[in-house]
C-alpha cells in the first residue's frame, strides 16, 4: 500500500460572524492557504503509479482555480469559508475523479493550524 500526496496553494478572502469578547465581528480579512491532498492504493502494475500525476495535476488546479484569488463568502457549496469547510469542499471537487482519494487538509501555515477530511469514501486501511 502506498500513498502520494501533493499540495498547491491559494489565496483568498472571507469573512466569519464572530463573537469575540462579546463583540460581533465580521469584517474582510484574508489568508494564504496550503492544501494537501492524498491518495492511497496499490501502484497499476502497468504504469507503476496509483494515480498519474499529469491527471493528478490537472485536478489539483481545478479545485486551486476556484478558491485562488476569490472571496470565499461568493464560492457556491462552501459555506462558513473554515478550515474544515473548505477542506470538504476540495474533497467534494475530487471525489469521483480522483482514484484512491484519502484525505484533504488545507492549512493556514502562517497561524500553525489545518485540518483534515477523510471523507465517506476514504479507502479504509
Amino acid at each position: 500500500m502506498f500513498e502520494l500526496t501533493k499540495q498547491f496553494r491559494f489565496d483568498a478572502a472571507h469573512t466569519l460572524e464572530r463573537h469575540v469578547d462579546a463583540e460581533p465581528s465580521r469584517r474582510i480579512h484574508g489568508h494564504s492557504y496550503r492544501a494537501t491532498v492524498t491518495v492511497r492504493g496499490e501502484p497499476d502494475p502497468i504504469s507503476g503509479m496509483i494515480i498519474d500525476l499529469a491527471l493528478f495535476d490537472r485536478l489539483l488546479a481545478e479545485a486551486r482555480d476556484g478558491l485562488d484569488h476569490r472571496f470565499l463568502d461568493e464560492v457556491p457549496d462552501i459555506g462558513p469559508a473554515t478550515l474544515e469547510n473548505l477542506s470538504a469542499w476540495i474533497w467534494r471537487r475530487l471525489e469521483g475523479r480522483c482514484r484512491g482519494l484519502a484525505r484533504v487538509a488545507v492549512h493556514r501555515d502562517s497561524e500553525g493550524e489545518y485540518c483534515t477530511y477523510f471523507g465517506p469514501t476514504a479507502p479504509r486501511v
